[in-house]
């Protein structure tokens, strides 16, 4: 089990493809859900220097908060509102650049300004949780974003039992 871990590298790239194969260490092993949910998101938020990072459970017709990392966050969340509930409804990445400019956004903080939200998909194809990660700045998230993002949510997938 890792206690700690450092990310480098100066580009977006470098630095994701350095935390990647630490997460996949947190997460060896450990069976429990939440366990290496808290760990994933603890290593986005403090590797990548996010604001805000956290999973929503898909309970019923709602997203449920689960494990984050940042200041406090909107506990529930309706099927198609907001940036989550529009990426569980589509069924895809959102990425945001401007979250005012965001039609429905839900401003759990008013210091954030851009935001990525990407699904996880159970075993019968559907929506069961989405990872929402935030930040303090315009336009923070891109396609690097989204192209390592999605190789976390594979992991996320692979150690999800939900």
């Amino acid at each position: 089990m890792a206690e700690s871990f450092t990310v480098s590298g100066t580009t977006k790239k470098e630095k994701y493809e350095s935390l990647l194969p630490q997460i996949k260490a947190l997460i060896e092993g450990e069976n429990d859900t939440i366990a290496n949910l808290s760990n994933i998101m603890a290593a986005l938020k403090y590797g990548m220097d996010f604001f805000w990072v956290g999973i929503y459970f898909v309970k019923n017709d709602q997203l449920v908060l689960g494990p984050f990392q940042g200041p406090v966050a909107c506990t529930r969340i309706d099927f198609g509102k907001g940036v989550c509930g529009a990426a569980w409804k589509e069924k895809k990445t959102i990425i945001v650049k401007d979250v005012d400019q965001f039609p429905g956004h839900i401003a759990c903080s008013s210091l954030s300004k851009s935001e990525i939200v990407l699904p996880s998909f159970g075993k019968n194809g559907d929506v069961n949780l989405i990872l929402d990660i935030d930040s303090e700045h315009l336009a923070t998230f891109d396609e690097t974003d989204r192209f390592y993002l999605e190789q976390v949510m594979e992991l996320i997938g692979k150690c999800s039992a939900v």
